[in-house]
């Protein structure tokens, strides 16, 4: 059997971290890349060895084609591995490899070059016979002209994109030419090319994809499929193999049609072949992902089969070793895909550093991740923090240890979408599997309510006691060997006796008072009622009390600002004590108010369109310009009627969190 001896891996976080796993247990060894600004990053302390490529910039750092074989070569590297995304689908890199005489684990450039473009890969299976949607392509004003011949809505995509970028939806004709340019605009700043094209959007679809696998000697199988039908934005949130809508006879039809493709164009690798299905179970090619998927766990969970193993066998030169007829699915797999972003407000990215990072402990679960809680969640790539994945005997049993691995699952400091995942997997229409792809925009309201109102029904006292017990006990013993963050009421002398705190918990101020403890009961006086609790052992950020006969278990973490946060019954909160003294004096006055003067970036990112001038007047929820965070485009929009003074930005200026983008002034009358 051939072999390979070092890989480098050209791609950071969690598929890096994922890739060295498996190498390790090949006993290969493993070569990292990084930025300066994922210096911290996990797969830079995973790997055999890390290699710093640059700064930041992604054209000097994980697109820089000449520095990673360069690095490849000096660190001795017989091959390269490039997970998804970045370089994973650039037939110029897999050129650049074979030149350079490192193997490329993925498949033969001309198979990416025809696939890697979503026009040429509708093309080439056309003469599949494999059907496909209607679809338009052209310039821009040929696609104006052209969209109305197969009906509105359509779909806009990028040829050359993936991951969900570059995807819009188009109900209205009118609105076709910005959103032409606004999809090719992120066509080209994440994918070089700005070619789009134009397909019939099919209503109420399934997005069902079949995994691939195949060698240099004409071999081909599948490993069945999963159903990725949950997205939002065009991007996959949750994916789980089997289907559940799928019968026997298309699932066999359907890995039939994904092996026919794979054997036609010679596929030598891993990949993808995704269908849409319309509501009468006809299925349609919709794209081919020439490398590995973010969501291929899942078929690992339910066939056994290390894809990457087989990626690195078969790159190496060998025969494909998987007969079809023994590949079978067991049991039922589910995966969720954990991002730093903001449900409540329209999902925006969430970029920035965790207080505390704790995944669930539950036996037999998988957690694919690049992050530790130093790590921080950086603006600059993918918000995606991790992903989650569980297995059970069938659907109904894998949903349920999800949802008991995301009550788990514990993360501060940031917004995620844990909670909004779990009330998914426990809506009706996610249980009798009546879903689409257009699921999160028609029920992501009404989840968010039901979430608000699930958290709103937790007693307001229950945090407050959490945040407290933790602060005066883990405070008490803090003081006495570091003497930081000095508690007003112990520097004065008499707290023991008589003590009360003003805090702010969410949006109301409290003042609680505390009459005094013994050992480990504490009493509390919230809102004129007494609340006699019991503090259990614990430690680190864990707090556990008795109240009213009922054990209830708390997390709680602060930042240097002493922003606590609290997460108790499922629910996260938010808390202030007022009494703590902050280590910044800008921190300590922000619940005073805001300037409305100007308008502030609310994450940090980069300006990539600046729509307004200096002196021009704007109307409230004008667009100003727009913010590229996390690999989407934010609007800033005018939050008044006003008169732009002036602008403090350019385009492609990086800023961060609070800077002043925009100023104001009032419109003369």
């Amino acid at each position: 059997m051939k072999v390979i001896h070092k890989i480098l891996i050209a791609n950071r976080g969690e598929i890096a971290v994922r890739v060295i796993r498996t190498a390790r247990k090949m006993e290969i060894k493993t070569v990292a890349i990084y930025s300066q600004i994922d210096a911290d990053s996990l797969h830079v302390t995973e790997a055999d060895e890390a290699w710093c490529i640059g700064e930041a910039e992604l054209s000097d750092t994980y697109l820089n084609i000449p520095g990673i074989i360069d690095i490849a070569r000096k660190s001795g590297c017989d091959a390269i591995h490039p997970g998804y995304g970045f370089l994973a689908e650039n037939p110029l890199f897999v050129d650049a490899c074979t030149e350079a005489g490192i193997c490329f684990i993925g498949p033969d450039s001309r198979a990416m070059r025809i696939m890697g473009n979503k026009i040429a890969a509708r093309e080439f299976v056309k003469q599949t016979h494999i059907p496909i949607t209607e679809g338009v392509t052209g310039t821009k004003e040929e696609l104006v002209k052209n969209a109305h011949l197969i009906g509105f809505p359509v779909l806009l995509k990028a040829a050359a994109g993936g991951g969900g970028k570059g995807m819009r939806v188009v109900y209205d004709e009118r609105e076709l030419a910005e959103a032409i340019e606004s999809t090719a605009r992120q066509a080209k700043a994440y994918f070089g090319d700005a070619t789009v094209y134009i397909e019939k959007f099919i209503e109420e679809p399934r997005h069902i994809e079949i995994q691939i696998l195949g060698d240099n000697y004409g071999n081909v199988v599948h490993l069945f499929e999963r159903e990725c039908s949950i997205q939002r934005r065009y991007q996959k949130i949750i994916e789980e193999s089997p289907s559940a809508t799928l019968t026997a006879e298309v699932r066999k039809k359907m890995g039939e049609a994904a092996v026919a493709i794979g054997k036609a164009i010679g596929y030598n690798n891993a990949g993808t072949i995704e269908f849409l299905v319309d509501r009468n179970l006809n299925f349609y090619f919709l794209e081919m992902n020439t490398r590995i998927q973010v969501e291929h766990p899942v078929t690992e969970m339910v066939t056994g089969i290390d894809i990457v193993e087989e990626q690195i066998h078969i790159a190496a030169g060998n025969k494909l070793r998987l007969k079809q007829e023994k590949i079978v699915q067991h049991g039922h797999a589910i995966e969720c895909r954990i991002y730093a972003e903001d449900p409540a407000n329209n999902f925006q990215p969430s970029p920035g550093n965790m207080t505390f990072y704790r995944e669930p402990g539950i036996p037999g679960i998988r957690i694919d991740t690049g992050i530790s809680a130093k790590t921080g969640m950086n603006s600059s790539f993918d918000p995606m923090i991790s992903k989650l994945v569980v297995w059970g005997k069938d659907r109904n049993q894998a949903r349920q240890l999800m949802l008991e691995s995301l009550r788990e699952y514990i993360i501060h400091g940031i917004k995620t979408n844990i909670s909004y995942l779990s009330e998914l997997l426990q809506s009706a229409a996610f249980m009798s599997n009546a879903i689409t792809t257009r699921f999160c925009d028609t029920h992501s309201e009404a989840l968010i309510t039901s979430i608000e109102i699930a958290r709103k029904q937790v007693p307001f006292y229950l945090p407050i006691i959490g945040y407290l017990l933790f602060s005066v006990s883990r405070n008490n013993a803090k003081d006495k060997h570091t003497g930081r963050n000095p508690d007003i009421w112990k520097q004065i002398g008499y707290w023991r006796d008589l003590m009360n705190i003003r805090l702010q918990f969410e949006e109301e101020s409290f003042s609680v008072h505390i009459p005094g403890y013994n050992d480990n009961h504490y009493s509390f006086i919230i809102s004129g009622k007494r609340y006699e609790v019991t503090l259990l052992p614990g430690s680190g950020h864990q707090i556990g009390f008795i109240l009213d006969k009922h054990n209830y278990t708390a997390w709680i973490s602060c930042d240097k600002d002493n922003q606590a946060f609290v997460s108790i019954l499922g629910h996260l909160f938010q808390l202030k004590r007022f009494d703590f003294l902050s280590e910044s004096v800008p921190a300590a006055m922000d619940h005073i108010g805001t300037i409305s003067n100007h308008v502030t970036s609310p994450m940090p990112g980069k300006v990539i369109k600046i729509n307004v001038t200096n002196g021009e007047s704007v109307k409230k929820g004008q667009t100003l310009l727009i913010i590229e965070a996390m690999k989407m485009e934010n609007r800033i929009v005018s939050p008044r009627d006003a008169v732009v003074r002036i602008i403090n930005v350019m385009e492609n200026d990086r800023v961060e969190s609070s800077t002043a983008l925009v100023e104001f002034e009032d419109l003369k009358i």
